[in-house]
């Protein structure tokens, strides 16, 4: 799978599964409004007082589940991070462009913009009788 599906595929599917690692390192899932920039970068927002950015702050590392009621997924991995400057407003710009619907959330100081850095990425499709997964091609990081 090109780099460019991966992002078609994420913006059509809008929504996926976040997980980080908490205090313990256990794993710690939610289900949440996603996207992907032009860059192939995954673009969520959080509450800055949420489990899901302490967990950030300690340990970037994640896992991301895209899809799954077509009977398509994308499963990834990568590093979180919280932007700052222009690469925060850049970003906050992209995810805004795919849900305007949160921007005062984000005027209000309400949520916080994460942006994932892909390191792997494989793309699976269940709908036949046999499974066909694709690797991503991520190219240079």
């Amino acid at each position: 799978m090109e780099l460019a599906e991966l992002i078609a595929y994420v913006r059509a599917q809008r929504a996926g599964v976040v997980s980080t690692l908490g205090p313990d390192a256990s794993p710690q899932a939610a289900y949440l409004a996603i996207t992907a920039n032009g860059r192939g970068e995954l673009l969520f927002d959080a509450k800055p007082d949420s489990r899901k950015i302490a967990n950030l702050r300690r340990d970037g590392r994640v896992a991301v589940v895209v899809g799954g009621a077509d009977g398509t997924t994308l499963q990834a991995e990568g590093r979180a991070e919280l932007p700052a400057g222009a690469e925060l407003e850049r970003c906050t710009s992209e995810y805004l462009d795919a849900f305007p619907e949160f921007a005062g959330s984000f005027e209000a100081g309400a949520v916080v913009l994460v942006r994932i850095v892909l390191e792997w990425a494989r793309h699976g499709d269940f709908r036949g009788g046999t499974p066909v997964l694709r690797e991503v091609a991520l190219g240079a990081r």
